[in-house]
């Protein structure tokens, strides 16, 4: 035990300073500080209860296959977010294995949508919350539909998926924030054409915008869910 007590520190600590500048940018801009994922992939559970133990409950990982294995051995009250690319025939393998997912933050395809709504459907889950992803860069290494074409996508979702809560839009800005601030504007934009298509208040679709490199930026623009890794957890080891 008391050899994890050092990491279990060490991710207390600076979960709690992220959390408390997140909180300070918030104010600053006069905004309500936003949901904080807590990116947890390529972390040892040990770790990511550390995290939960220091007060954190939404975790977001990238792969299907690590989220299974990891989402049995830590609490069930934590709620998962996927924020990775997901193909369709691997739906049923994370909504069976992951009772407790919270939010899909991909969904870039009526197939993808119409995938999962079925799968529900299924398997008797109730409503799964999900975000429409949008390539505000424009960058083929990106996943995420093109702003053009997110309102169809959006509005299909809420008229011909019942087993789907829309509930935002989210994106990957390009790395070098203060020369490309257009990422995030590109999404407010979106929003904004969403919820005039589906007539519905802009404050009821989150923003998922920002990370542990331009979180600051993403707040003081409007968001509302970042998603914060290395910030929380130091630099990821893809060797284990």
């Amino acid at each position: 035990m008391s050899s994890m007590m050092p990491a279990a520190d060490s991710v207390a600590r600076t979960m709690g300073s992220v959390v408390a500048k997140i909180k300070a940018v918030a104010d600053k801009a006069n905004r309500l500080p936003p949901r904080v994922v807590a990116v947890s992939k390529t972390q040892p559970a040990e770790r990511i209860a550390a995290a939960y133990e220091a007060g954190m409950r939404h975790f977001g990982e990238n792969y299907v296959q690590e989220l299974i294995e990891k989402a049995p051995q830590l609490p069930e009250d934590i709620e998962w977010h996927f924020i990775g690319h997901l193909q369709s025939n691997k739906v049923n393998k994370l909504l069976e294995g992951v009772p407790n997912l919270k939010m899909i933050e991909t969904v870039d395809s009526e197939k993808l949508a119409n995938k999962l709504n079925k799968a529900i459907l299924s398997l008797a889950r109730p409503p799964l919350n999900i975000m429409v992803q949008v390539n505000t860069s424009g960058e083929e290494s990106k996943s995420g539909l093109s702003p053009e074409d997110v309102v169809s996508l959006a509005r299909h979702v809420h008229t011909q998926c019942q087993y789907l809560e829309l509930k935002g839009l989210m994106t990957i800005g390009m790395p070098d924030y203060t020369s490309h601030p257009e990422n995030f504007l590109c999404l407010l934009k979106c929003r904004e054409a969403v919820c005039r298509d589906l007539d519905i208040p802009v404050d009821d679709l989150d923003l998922s915008m920002g990370m542990s490199g331009d979180y600051e930026q993403a707040i003081e623009m409007g968001s509302t869910n970042v998603r914060v890794g290395s910030a929380i957890f130091g630099a990821r080891d893809y060797s284990l």
